[in-house]
């Protein structure tokens, strides 16, 4: 499971791009906006609705990935008086420039979310907004909806607030070189701060329960010669920055429970027999699971640069299944689940942090402000409420098709033409129906595909060779044998 990023021949642009077009077609995925909404954004981009509280003072920062634009977040940590830390997240106002109703709502609606390609993104809301006016981007002032949330010296939240208020940010970092600085002993006042914040809070997830995969993701990167896939292990940096995301969406998630209306991320426990099946797979892998280890303890001893351990950690990826958007209002008869948590984080939660790149978070937002403030939640959010779960469940379905797809033409353009050659590989997942059938992992290049064997089970968790069958672009089609 390689860190590194992989030296390998990368797959031919023109080729790819061509393909990344015609996949968009065959999924109604239209990259342009038509002219109604592109002039409805101009003229929010030109004039926004500012707030009357000016907190241009803070010295926010943003953490993304490097060349990002569309930056959703700026935070400010400081240590509070006696113990403990205060929090200030920012998040992009995006109410402030879409109009209830209006053409950039309507094409939002239809969106819902953005979509990555390789080759470019296909934004929630024109550029014009999502990497201009609504972004947070340094030295620029932006509407933002800020959230102060103090926490004692463990961690634990004692108190969040959220209002609207005009913020600029002093610089845009990204993840490498946070890591880099707090590794290399030079971080200054702010990456101490979160380095320490987030350690605190990851000790709070695990006192809940809560537990996190510590999985490589497989991406696919842009170079100067083409695209090619590699494997992503997440830095401490990227855990210490979800926590002050997941922080905030906790702190909304009560915030809308105890007003009775809102929108909820939720997850249902695994059942029994989805642990039993684990505990298997593990007997089966040689990972130590006794039975007086929970589960959150187990994953958070296992090292997912061991093929066995990694192969045992997709397993549990299964556990995560079942995630969806729970929208309730009880003065309109929409009930709360009888079980409002995510099992993975062991407390209710919900998605409001990322607006210029997803629509159910623009509605929490506005939920969040009124229930702070007192008022009543907008007609237009509660109108809307009972709808937005659906609309997520479809943006997400389509995001998950359109990142398999892209991946899985990257690797057949890249292994095309070299059927016959052998490759090493891991097992990390076997067909319950069909053990000789599975899914390896290369090491190099960096690519997941079907291994079908001729009657013997495959090993999972273990290293084997492996043996190019087929590599077909047209069908995005990858497969392996045992060799």
């Amino acid at each position: 499971m390689p860190r590194r990023l992989l030296r390998l021949r990368a797959a031919d642009p023109t080729r790819i791009n061509a393909e990344l077009d015609e996949l968009r077609t065959r999924m109604g995925i239209t990259a342009e906006f038509p002219p109604a909404v592109l002039a409805e954004a101009e003229l929010a981009a030109a004039a926004p609705r500012l707030p009357a509280l000016d907190a241009t003072d803070l010295p926010l920062f943003t953490l993304d990935p490097p060349g990002s634009l569309d930056l959703d977040q700026a935070m400010h940590l400081a240590r509070r008086p006696g113990g403990g830390y205060r929090v200030h997240y920012a998040i992009a106002d995006v109410a402030a420039f879409v109009r209830p109703g209006g053409a950039v709502d309507a094409e939002a609606r239809r969106r819902v979310q953005t979509l990555y390609f390789p080759d470019r993104p296909i934004p929630l809301h024109p550029a014009v907004l999502s990497e201009g006016a609504a972004s947070l981007l340094p030295g620029q002032s932006r509407p933002a909806l800020l959230w102060r949330i103090d926490l004692d010296a463990d961690g634990a939240l004692v108190i969040a607030d959220v209002r609207r208020a005009l913020v600029r940010s002093r610089r845009r970092l990204d993840y490498a070189a946070v890591q880099q600085a707090v590794d290399g002993g030079r971080p200054d006042e702010q990456l101490t701060l979160l380095a320490e914040f987030g350690l605190a809070r990851e000790l709070q997830e695990q006192a809940r329960g809560g537990v996190s995969l510590p999985l490589p993701e497989q991406e696919i990167e842009a170079t100067s010669h083409g695209y090619r896939p590699t494997y992503r292990a997440p830095r401490p940096a990227d855990g210490w920055n979800a926590q002050v995301s997941l922080l905030t969406g906790m702190a909304a998630a009560e915030l809308m429970l105890d007003a009775g209306v809102g929108l909820l991320r939720t997850l249902p426990t695994a059942p029994d027999s989805a642990y039993q099946r684990l505990r298997r797979c593990a007997h089966a892998l040689y990972v130590p699971w006794p039975p007086a280890l929970d589960y959150p303890a187990l994953i958070r001893s296992l090292d997912p640069h061991l093929p066995h351990h990694a192969a045992f950690l997709n397993e549990c990826t299964g556990l995560l299944r079942g995630a969806a958007y729970h929208a309730f209002d009880i003065g309109r008869g929409l009930l709360p689940p009888a079980d409002p948590g995510h099992a993975a984080l062991a407390a209710p939660y919900t998605h409001c942090t990322a607006p210029l790149r997803r629509l159910a978070d623009r509605f929490a937002q506005e939920v969040c402000l009124a229930v702070a403030a007192g008022d009543e939640v907008p007609a237009w959010v509660r109108e809307s409420l009972d709808a937005v779960p659906g609309l997520m469940a479809g943006g997400e379905r389509r995001a998950h098709e359109v990142e398999r797809a892209c991946v899985a033409l990257v690797e057949a353009e890249l292994l095309r033409g070299r059927e016959g050659e052998d490759f090493d590989a891991v097992v990390i997942d076997l067909d319950e129906r069909r053990p000789a059938h599975g899914t390896v992992q290369l090491a190099e290049p960096a690519v997941r595909a079907r291994c079908e064997g001729a009657g013997t089970r495959l090993p999972l968790g273990e290293r084997i060779r492996v043996r190019l069958t087929r590599a077909d672009p047209l069908t995005r089609t990858v497969r392996f044998a045992p060799a």
